[in-house]
């Protein structure tokens, strides 16, 4: 998947970098602005897929401590009668 984001990137990267050396030969701004909105499309990119690695190694590990956190809470809640102060949410 990695190689696949990687190569749309650089063929956004290649793309965004025509489209600039189009608009410097031809003095047009418009291009110039496609150039860079291209480029900034590639960097976002890789910034999402970055994220929602970070994300989805953030969800895996919850999934597996969730269930002895929810026996923890269960067992507490229980024995206090109450819910515990760490259990609320801060406001």
């Amino acid at each position: 998947m990695l190689f696949l984001i990687l190569a749309i990137v650089i063929a956004l990267v290649a793309w965004s970098l025509r489209l600039m050396e189009q608009a410097l030969k031809g003095q047009e701004f418009s291009l110039m602005l496609a150039g860079f909105l291209v480029a900034s499309s590639a960097a976002a990119l890789m910034a999402v897929y970055f994220l929602m690695g970070n994300y989805m190694m953030y969800i895996k590990q919850d999934a597996q401590t969730s269930p002895r956190l929810d026996y923890v809470s269960t067992a507490l809640i229980e024995s206090y009668g109450a819910t515990p102060n760490w259990l609320v949410e801060a406001n």
